[in-house]
């Protein structure tokens, strides 16, 4: 694709736009406000309901199809399909529920779910596999902010559903049929390829921070308000004053792009490469070899014909590749843009899919059971569990982006370290859920969040530095179903069978007491336990490639691949 030119639009447009797709995108954290009525209103046992929950992540996690098509299609088309398949999906379960519609089959409703929450992988792989190529040098941060603000679309949508529609479960799903495909078209303008962020404007860092405190300040906001929602008796027009406010925060990413646009930077960037990279693009050198061969592995690895410890200038390599003295090898280093067939042949795209499959898929199974274990152990509102999650989980996934990025690029120290860090947090975290001491669900529930929230934001950034951002969207959309396979073993086959098996014994269609989900945390706990065995041994494997990578900080625009 042909390189952007100077003037095109700035990457903090589409960065701001990108915020609402993501709360769009995060519909499928909604299943626990909707799920009781499923298992109400059409009679579902606990398993049942479960086997559903594992159709809500099947279709949230598998984005093979997405994926692929970013590389071939821009990203308004893949928004396109994702809108579609949200209204189709929904609608089905709205004509449900509401009773529109009676008697549809089980398995009818089940594909509807799987195609609904599939167009969270369609806008989430648009707007995500976007911006970090629009901030190649900043995937970290760019990763934790928009996995948090999909961590804060359940928050979003728990006040909408409470303060608006009035915990009405039909009118969610119809607002999730309507609501989602007018976000995404009055959006998918501004989500596109831009001039790559190279690092050099010395404002670059603070607008990142003011986004990442604007998203923090909404994060508080959403769970005050529910909170306050569920202690106060408010009207009407309070609620909705309130929610008013949080579409003002959601909007305050736009200031960046606002302010850029009153106030132009003059200023300009340095201009070594200015007049010999337009010259040699003019011979029709691609931008892929340039990212290749600036990219601190393969400029140590394939410069041939130059001396040994040679001080080679960035323009000297540039001429080199331009006269045939510098050739790409063809099989890529840990670094450097792979293609998918070659990336999963590697032990290190293997221990990093197990890792984030154990880290995830024993998250997921507490959130897609997050209603029934709070009724329980003795909580009829759950609406505030799943604020909590949300507000933790976002916490995580922005957390993961800025804590990383600061050790990765101070001590090169791999992201994949908080990775097991936060497993190890998460075998304690079970064990708390597995005691039910009183005064511990919140507390577990919020360790949960954030640990959960961790595990998004270290495998993005790391698959991205490991296999390049050239076929980015598929890789990640692969490392992505370890999601839904762990709910399928874990909440499906596991959490739901014990939970009926319990109620079983207490005759009764619901199961009361600490038992109906025990075994289902100890379980858990081992498997985190050996998540975290595992990322242990990824973080040993792939520190030297970090130190490559970041040392004397020298991770530049040059590793991004071509758009």
């Amino acid at each position: 694709m042909a390189i952007l030119k100077e003037g095109s639009r700035p990457p903090w447009v589409g960065l701001a736009a990108a915020v609402w797709v993501q709360i769009a995108a995060g519909s499928a954290y909604t299943f626990p406000l909707y799920s009781p009525a499923l298992k109400s209103v059409l009679g579902f046992s606990q398993q049942q309901l479960t086997m559903i929950g594992v159709a809500n992540d099947i279709g949230e996690n598998v984005g093979i199809l997405p994926g692929i098509a970013c590389n071939k299609f821009p990203p308004w088309v893949i928004l396109l399909v994702g809108l579609c398949l949200s209204f189709f999906g929904y609608g089905v379960l709205w004509l449900a529920v509401s009773q529109t519609v009676l008697s549809l089959p089980y398995w009818v409703l089940w594909l509807a779910l799987v195609v609904a929450t599939n167009s969270s992988a369609w806008l989430g792989t648009a707007v995500l596999v976007t911006n970090m190529r629009n901030f190649p040098l900043s995937r970290g941060t760019v990763a934790g902010i928009l996995k948090g603000y999909i961590g804060l679309s359940a928050a979003v949508f728990t006040e909408i559903f409470a303060m608006v529609l009035n915990d009405s479960t039909s009118d969610l799903l119809l607002f999730l049929t309507l609501g989602i495909p007018i976000i995404c078209l009055a959006m998918m303008y501004f989500i596109r390829a831009c001039t790559p962020a190279s690092g050099e404007d010395s404002s670059e860092h603070v607008h990142f921070l003011f986004t990442q405190a604007a998203s923090l300040l909404l994060a508080v906001y959403l769970l005050t308000t529910t909170i306050l929602k569920t202690i106060l008796s408010l009207n009407n027009s309070i609620s909705y004053i309130l929610v008013g406010v949080m579409v003002i925060l959601l909007m305050s990413p736009l200031a960046i792009p606002l302010k850029m646009t009153i106030f132009p930077s003059r200023h300009k960037r340095p201009g070594k490469l200015d007049s010999s990279s337009n010259d040699l693009t003019e011979e029709g050198i691609s931008s892929s070899q340039t990212a290749s061969l600036l990219s601190p592995i393969s400029s140590e690895a394939d410069l041939g014909s130059f001396h040994e410890g040679e001080d080679i200038s960035e323009v000297d390599m540039l001429l080199a590749v331009g006269e045939g003295a510098v050739k790409k090898k063809r099989k890529p280093r840990r670094g450097e843009d792979f293609k998918f067939r070659e990336a999963i042949i590697k032990a290190d795209f293997w221990l990093l899919w197990l890792a984030y499959f154990f880290g995830v898929g024993s998250g997921v199974t507490v959130l897609n059971n997050l209603a029934q274990i709070g009724v329980a152990l003795g909580v009829n509102d759950t609406t505030i569990l799943l604020s909590l999650f949300s507000f933790c989980n976002f916490l995580g996934r922005l957390g993961a982006g800025v804590v990383s990025e600061h050790f990765v690029r101070s001590k090169t120290i791999p992201r994949t370290f908080w990775m097991m860090i936060t497993q190890i947090l998460m075998i304690i975290t079970f064990l708390l859920y597995a005691s039910a001491l009183s005064g511990t669900l919140y507390v577990a529930t919020a360790l949960l969040g954030i640990c959960f929230g961790v595990q998004f934001g270290v495998m993005i950034p790391t698959a991205s530095e490991l296999f390049g951002l050239k076929h980015f969207g598929i890789i990640f959309n692969f490392m992505q179903l370890g999601n839904p396979l762990g709910a399928l073993l874990f909440s499906g086959l596991l959490a739901g069978y014990v939970y009926d098996t319990e109620a079983g014994k207490q005759q009764g269609s619901h199961c009361l007491g600490p038992n109906c989900f025990r075994l289902t945390f100890l379980v858990l706990a081992g498997v985190s336990a050996f998540g975290a065995f595992l990322s242990m041994i990824l973080t040993i494997r792939i520190r030297p490639v970090y130190q490559m990578l970041y040392a004397a900080g020298s991770f530049r625009l040059a590793q991004a691949s071509d758009h």
